[in-house]
């Protein structure tokens, strides 16, 4: 279940009040959830929190009062440049691009019901990470050709995994899992390929955008990162309500109404599109997408895929990785890549460690 419902109400249903808000006539309800509510305020107003530090902060200090007024049009020249053109872009790229990434953390780990279901464990990340390569190396395209390159490779990855997965006409999420580390091995391979036959300053760049960074991030990658949101977000959204139902299984959501495939088609169409899209827009981040979701059900203690909580979680998470990274070292900004895997390793074995306890390895 998401953290909004908008499903219409079967006419005999009891109005829960607190919890349940209706239009007049009963025509659309809207279900919420006074914990995960909370949540998204909690979470939201922390990447306020954030933002004010990563704006105001830096090599050049900015106080408030001045990035209010540069983001008014009334700032300095040298403000102006700091906050609007270097800081506010990283800044918003951060939050959209965590958002996505929690989003399809949410929605692969609810498809598999596998806590270890992330685009970047089942191999969609690696495989926009090699589409990305490929352009790079090969074809020495520009930005708009290695992001487009990355979104048809993660959703070429995706397509593979997904016809691979299908076994008498059901898609089991153990399967799914599994031929992800499978195919992502076989892309990893490949990446590794292109690297050792590529010139040595090809593999070096190629290599420094394998890490997964925002320094290079503008206003020209948050254009395109907005469009895709605004397109993909609704749709997940609107299709991830029966996710609930189908993690009961697939007879049992069938039994509900609900077209089980044709749902789940979507699904992995909207996360891996946000997943490629936002591997485009900064190269493969990995474990934002398979924290994110985890952390925000332990938050909650609430079942579902958690759409909504998991796209603040992320995009909270990236945007203070980032931040940290670039001031663990002053004098050398680290990729937030760096950062994000030494956060979610540790995550990652943690989660192991606890899956490994309660039996469910």
């Amino acid at each position: 279940m998401t953290a909004f419902d908008t499903t219409p109400p079967p006419a005999d249903r009891p109005i829960v009040r607190g919890r349940v808000l209706r239009t007049r006539g009963d025509s659309v309800s809207l279900r919420w959830q006074p914990r995960t509510v909370l949540l998204c305020a909690i979470l939201a107003a922390a990447s306020v929190v954030l933002s004010a530090f990563s704006l105001t902060t830096g090599d050049y200090p900015v106080p408030l009062s001045g990035v209010i007024d540069s983001l008014l049009g009334r700032g300095t020249g040298a403000e102006s440049f700091i906050v609007v053109t270097l800081r506010l872009p990283r800044l918003v790229a951060a939050l959209l691009i965590g958002a996505a990434l929690g989003m399809s953390g949410a929605v692969f780990q609810s498809l598999s019901r596998n806590p270890l279901g992330s685009p970047d464990i089942v191999g969609f990340t690696s495989g926009a990470a090699t589409g990305a390569v490929t352009a790079i190396l090969i074809h020495r395209g520009g930005q708009s050709q290695i992001a487009g390159a990355a979104i048809l490779g993660g959703l070429t990855t995706a397509l593979v995994v997904y016809l691979l997965s299908v076994k008498r006409g059901k898609v089991a999420g153990y399967r799914l899992v599994l031929v992800g580390i499978g195919v992502s091995a076989v892309l990893t391979a490949l990446t590794s390929y292109l690297l050792t036959r590529a010139e040595l300053y090809d593999a070096q760049n190629a290599q420094v955008w394998l890490i997964g960074s925002l320094n290079a991030v503008g206003w020209n990658v948050v254009g395109p990162l907005v469009v895709t949101l605004a397109v993909l977000t609704p749709v997940t959204v609107v299709a991830g309500r029966t996710l609930g139902w189908m993690e009961m299984g697939d007879e049992s959501a069938k039994g509900l109404g609900v077209p089980i495939e044709r749902t789940r088609l979507v699904l992995v169409v909207s996360a891996t599109a946000l997943a490629a899209a936002a591997t485009a827009a900064a190269g493969p981040i990995g474990f934002v997408a398979l924290a994110a979701p985890q952390l925000c059900r332990r938050l909650t203690r609430s079942a579902g895929a958690l759409i909504v909580p998991a796209a603040f979680m992320g995009g909270l998470l990236l945007c203070a990785s980032d931040f940290a990274a670039q001031r663990a070292i002053p004098s050398t900004p680290l990729p937030v890549g760096v950062a994000t895997g030494v956060i979610g390793g540790g995550y990652l074995c943690w989660l192991l460690a606890h899956e490994w306890k309660a039996g469910r390895s």
